[in-house]
């Protein structure tokens, strides 16, 4: 049994149905032309969308898990970040692991301050890899990954790249990739399918 297994599900009406299975520190990259659903195909297996077919996370199906809960452990990070309070800060939790935090922090090339600085004072880039923080510390088994480091230069491409491959190896995760470059999938993916 595999750590995430997808079987029957359709992205969009029109498209024919997916089924794979991911295990822990695994990959699975997703191409394809922009509006093709790749969007859509994660928001259905976060439970987000109503959906034919059926997602598994340890054997235990999505249809018998309080959708809260799933999306605990099968996480979306959109391409474009939501924020709902003024500072960075609002959004972690009080009891986080401080060496933990400091570690992300560095690893993804953030000042510690920023957490004191209000949401509005932040870019995009800033943004997406804050939200994968703000994500992360709540140790999510499946990342469902949208354009993450769409508004990032390539060194900090690279670093989230391999912040998040070091996350998939350190606990049972894996993940599901979706990318307009090419180059990142072949160094992130161990599996690829267009959509």
């Amino acid at each position: 049994m595999a750590l995430f297994e997808v079987q029957a599900l359709t992205p969009r009406p029109e498209q024919p149905a997916w089924s794979f299975a991911i295990e822990a520190g695994e990959v699975l990259g997703v191409y394809g032309a922009s509006g093709g659903g790749k969007s859509v195909l994660l928001k259905k297996l976060a439970d987000l969308l109503e959906h034919d077919g059926e997602v598994t996370l340890n054997g235990e199906a999505q249809a018998d898990v309080p959708a809260r809960r799933w999306r605990a452990q099968v996480m979306l990070f959109a391409a474009e970040t939501a924020w709902w309070e003024d500072t960075v800060r609002a959004h972690f939790k009080e009891e986080i692991d401080q060496a933990w935090l400091k570690t992300a922090f560095s690893a993804l090339q953030l000042p510690e301050a920023m957490l004191d600085q209000p949401v509005a004072q932040l870019s995009s880039g800033e943004k997406q890899r804050l939200a994968l923080i703000r994500g992360l510390q709540y140790q999510p088994q499946v990342l469902l990954l949208d354009e993450v480091t769409a508004n990032l230069d390539p060194d900090t491409t690279h670093a989230v790249e391999d912040w998040v491959r070091d996350y998939l190896q350190e606990r049972p995760a894996c993940a599901v990739w979706v990318s307009h470059d090419a180059d990142q999938l072949k160094r992130v993916a161990t599996e690829q399918r267009q959509l």
